[in-house]
């Protein structure tokens, strides 16, 4: 079980490392979008936002902010899931910045058969670290998870 774990940490590290939708770019305060709550110089912290996008081509945008201080030990994604009814998938991988700013992270895949439908879904999002661990191979460590309701346009 544990082999797996990394394998998959892995794989991850390596699907956000080359995704080229994936981006975070610094947001600031914006208008009408929640920002992680919390002691900016202590805590490392992750939102998500009220609705995602499914374009006529599958294509599944998620998206939220996050803040995250400290990337020496390895580095930081924000990953997120999607969840409609049973169906569930990952939505890409954004490498994080961590400086202790405030950035938005904006998650994007193409999921089809069956294709998400506009209405009420939950978002699972999670600040994740890679770290080397005892076998030298990367360990992830959670340093914030978000679940949230959301509705998709």
């Amino acid at each position: 079980m544990r082999v797996r774990l990394v394998l998959a940490a892995g794989v991850l590290l390596a699907s956000a490392a080359v995704a080229p939708l994936a981006h975070a770019e610094a947001a600031g305060d914006l208008p009408g979008r929640p920002a992680p709550t919390g002691d900016s110089r202590t805590l490392d912290d992750l939102s998500v936002y009220g609705y995602g996008t499914v374009g006529e081509d599958s294509t599944v945008t998620l998206s939220g902010m996050y803040r995250c201080l400290d990337d020496s030990a390895g580095p930081v994604f924000v990953g997120s899931t999607l969840v409609q009814g049973d169906r569930t998938a990952g939505i890409g991988g954004t490498r994080a910045v961590c400086d202790g700013h405030l950035h938005e992270w904006v998650n994007t895949a193409v999921v089809k058969d069956p294709a998400y439908r506009p209405g009420a879904a939950t978002v699972r999002a999670a600040l994740m670290q890679l770290t080397t661990g005892e076998a030298g191979l990367p360990e992830p460590g959670y340093l914030a998870t978000e679940d949230a309701s959301v509705v998709l346009r």
